[in-house]
């Protein structure tokens, strides 16, 4: 599957993007932290570069990748133990 232009950059934070500005890849890397609009995000540091801030106002455009559903199930999580 092909990856798609988000435009709900606070939804991304802890997901692996593709920073894209004049259809060019111009890094990819993990969302660190992101503000509302969209307006600005924080690609986190990692071996690629340091921590690094791209706004849409700049002309920066964040690309994800499409996940299987099976991929985004969440398991339910574990009943507590009761005391006997």
């Amino acid at each position: 599957m092909k990856p798609y232009p988000s435009s709900s950059w606070t939804r991304l934070i802890g997901v692996p993007v593709e920073i894209r500005r004049n259809c060019t890849l111009v890094r990819a890397g993990v969302v660190d932290d992101a503000m509302p609009n969209p307006a600005a995000l924080w690609l986190a540091a990692d071996a690629a570069g340091h921590r690094e801030l791209f706004t849409a106002a700049e002309g920066y455009q964040v690309w994800i990748q499409p996940r299987m559903r099976a991929a985004l199930r969440v398991s339910p999580p574990a009943s507590p133990a009761t005391p006997q």
